[in-house]
């Protein structure tokens, strides 16, 4: 049981094991190919992303970026180096598949143009998805440019630097700030509405 443990991949291959053994237990494979079980699929990958994505702005803006204060001078590329550039990567593109799957499950729902007009009964799912598609655009087109400079991933003077430094914390606050009423958008829209 240990060796599962000791590899993310065998954890994660362990987790759908699992998951497909409920499946199998509860009946599910016999619905697979309908489309509510599609659209059900599809919302489940969407959480599951934006879990990744709001887990890893609060992991910045809770955890990381009041840490590095504390952290002695010769230890933070430690965190500069291998710990930011990691979760950047993996947080710029569940970012990316947020909005995806986002985007596919109301197509697949039949709502997408609604979403756009803010009509009907999907205003609260529509005022999400706008927040959301705004913190989008701030990771991939501020934040991940500024960091890249912040990081020394791209090589720039020291002033550009703690420029590129401020910029990106300052829109990660951004985006911590409006993943709070996004948050609530996306499950009021499952419960009535606003």
């Amino acid at each position: 049981m240990g060796a599962i443990f000791q590899s993310l991949g065998r954890t994660i291959t362990a987790g759908v094991v699992i998951l497909l053994v409920i499946m199998a237990a509860a009946g599910t494979f016999g619905q697979m190919g309908s489309h509510a079980w599609a659209a059900f699929f599809m919302r489940w990958l969407h959480v599951l992303s934006g879990v990744m994505w709001i887990g890893l702005l609060w992991y910045f803006n809770f955890v990381q970026t009041p840490s590095m204060p504390k952290i002695p001078d010769e230890q933070k590329p430690a965190v500069s180096k291998v710990i930011a550039p990691s979760a950047l990567f993996w947080f710029r593109w569940s970012a990316l598949a947020t909005v995806v799957t986002g985007l596919l499950l109301a197509w697949m729902q039949g709502f997408i143009m609604v979403l756009f007009t803010f009509q009907g009964t999907h205003k609260a799912i529509a005022i999400g998805m706008w927040l959301g598609l705004i913190m989008a655009f701030n990771v991939w087109f501020i934040i991940w440019p500024n960091q890249k400079k912040a990081l020394g991933i791209v090589q720039v003077d020291a002033a550009e630097k703690a420029a590129a430094a401020k910029m990106a914390g300052m829109t990660s606050r951004f985006n911590t700030m409006l993943s709070i009423p996004m948050l609530y958008c996306m499950v009021a829209q499952q419960n009535g509405g606003l």
